[in-house]
């Protein structure tokens, strides 16, 4: 249901994203999925990782401002509107989301990251309507 997402600041600059990534590379963490925004200064790396507590520590120790947070690993079937359909029953429920990116891909379902303000709120809502979860043991799985 939920995943631990390891969280980058960083600076915008050249080769600070590569940096990251080999600090991750070089300590076998294993990355799966990422979404990078930026303003001019600085950026947001959030990373879906097949250890983030050892990516969090391994970065730390680098230098880098990391941290964990949870959220949501939503299992959406390919099929048209799926998404829409947990975006609505969130939006019903008046539920913010906050930001989302896609887990890789599967041969069955694709997965949705989804970051709200109340994950636990958020988790309850969707189970109870019969939405599937991504479970932390498919992670290393998917796209394989």
């Amino acid at each position: 249901m939920y995943l631990e997402q390891l969280s980058v600041f960083m600076e915008n600059r050249v080769s600070r994203l590569n940096e990251v990534l080999l600090a991750l590379k070089e300590c076998k963490v294993n990355v799966l999925s990422l979404s990078l925004a930026d303003s001019s200064e600085y950026g947001v790396l959030r990373l879906i990782v097949d250890n983030p507590e050892k990516g969090r520590q391994v970065l730390k120790d680098g230098g880098f401002s990391a941290m964990l947070t949870r959220v949501l690993a939503v299992k959406l079937p390919n099929e048209v509107g799926t998404l829409q359909g947990v975006l609505a029953l969130l939006g019903e429920a008046g539920m913010n989301v906050e930001y989302m990116y896609v887990l890789a891909n599967a041969k069955e379902f694709s997965g949705m990251i989804i970051k709200t303000g109340n994950p636990e709120e958020a988790a309850k809502l969707l189970k109870d309507k019969g939405i599937e979860f991504v479970k932390a043991e498919e992670v290393g799985k998917i796209g394989a």
